[in-house]
């Protein structure tokens, strides 16, 4: 099966984005998008994670735990598949949990500052939904391939990254708006996200 690249980056950026139309990645969406800076550094974490997280989940899933193609055991002189297909939730979040560490440790050497700013949600990028969604979607993508994978997980994590800056700049202008006691902090935010969320449903036609 053969794909259109830049459709395939177009729908998951903007189309099917994680935030704004399937609600993935929600925990940190609210948590790191005070401040634009904060926001973008999250958003280039999560799209390094992810391009790589796709590539890596992809080999892995296609190349060991495929039944025609991964592990044997030899059982009174034949082949039996292990059958461990149904293992690869456990080995996306593994590999997803190692490159989040490498990220982390990279960010607390070479930009002290933001690793401070980003705190709990950046070890929590393991567990962000929106992350383990791309891999399972690749996996579940019929004819999907390594270039379909990386694209699509790039292109979400572009969508993420643009939604969270966006979003960071609506609040950054909130706290300077007049606006009635009982609606500052979260209401407001809430209310914000589901009007950005309305928004984006105007890309729903763009790709037929």
């Amino acid at each position: 099966m053969s794909f259109n690249y830049f459709l395939v980056f177009l729908s998951a950026a903007l189309v099917n984005n994680f935030l704004m139309s399937r609600f993935l990645g929600i925990c940190p969406f609210l948590g790191v998008s005070k401040k634009i800076e904060t926001a973008f550094g999250m958003g280039v974490a999560v799209t390094f994670v992810i391009a790589l997280a796709s590539a890596v989940t992809h080999l892995v899933y296609h190349r060991i735990l495929l039944p025609s193609v991964g592990w044997y055991a030899e059982i009174g002189g034949a082949k039996i598949s292990l059958n461990v297909e149904y293992l690869y939730n456990i080995a996306f979040i593994l590999i997803i949990a190692a490159l989040v560490q490498f990220v982390e440790m990279f960010l607390k050497k070479s930009s002290p500052s933001l690793y401070r700013s980003l705190g709990i949600y950046l070890p929590l990028i393991t567990t962000n939904c929106a992350v383990l969604g791309v891999t399972v979607i690749n996996k579940e993508t019929a004819g999907a391939t390594l270039m379909f994978s990386v694209i699509n997980g790039v292109g979400a994590a572009v969508g993420f990254t643009i939604v969270i800056v966006l979003f960071a700049g609506i609040r950054e202008r909130l706290e300077y708006a007049d606006i009635p006691k009982v609606f500052r902090g979260f209401p407001i935010a809430l209310i914000a996200a589901g009007l950005m969320s309305i928004a984006f449903l105007g890309f729903q036609g763009l790709i037929q």
